[in-house]
């Protein structure tokens, strides 16, 4: 049996994307968030089943590069942009409710932890807050 030949993952800059998350953080004053060290990429020929994806700086890499905190979010072309812009959008919050509030290049967990609220809930109430900020 001959296995299926995997193209490679070809990520490209995503300035629409940008644009929107800009968007999305202005509408709902996610003043904790910095703008400047968000950066947004579209990739195609993944295999992952996700719609999009946030990675992390994380520590260890901010001090080996000399760098501060910063985050990407990747959105898988050939899933994310068969989306309505609404649904686009509740992915985008998504992938912010990731960002924790001290914005240190760690990810907050889908999992709850002990005294915390629900990943998925707080999803919820920004694409609420979003919603009725139209």
């Amino acid at each position: 049996m001959r296995r299926k030949k995997r193209l490679s993952v070809d990520w490209k800059p995503a300035p629409d994307i940008k644009r929107r998350l800009n968007h999305l953080q202005n509408s709902l004053n996610l003043d904790w968030i910095k703008k400047s060290s968000i950066y947004c990429f579209r990739s195609k020929n993944s295999s992952s089943r996700a719609y999009a994806r946030i990675w992390g700086l994380s520590k260890v890499w901010q001090l080996a590069l000399g760098k501060g905190p910063a985050y990407i979010i990747e959105v898988l072309s050939e899933k994310y942009d068969e989306l309505s812009v609404r649904e686009q959008d509740r992915v985008l919050l998504h992938e912010i409710a990731h960002i924790p509030k001290n914005f240190s290049g760690s990810l907050l967990p889908h999992i709850r932890r002990r005294g915390k609220r629900n990943f998925h809930d707080r999803v919820e109430e920004l694409y609420t807050n979003y919603i009725r900020s139209r």
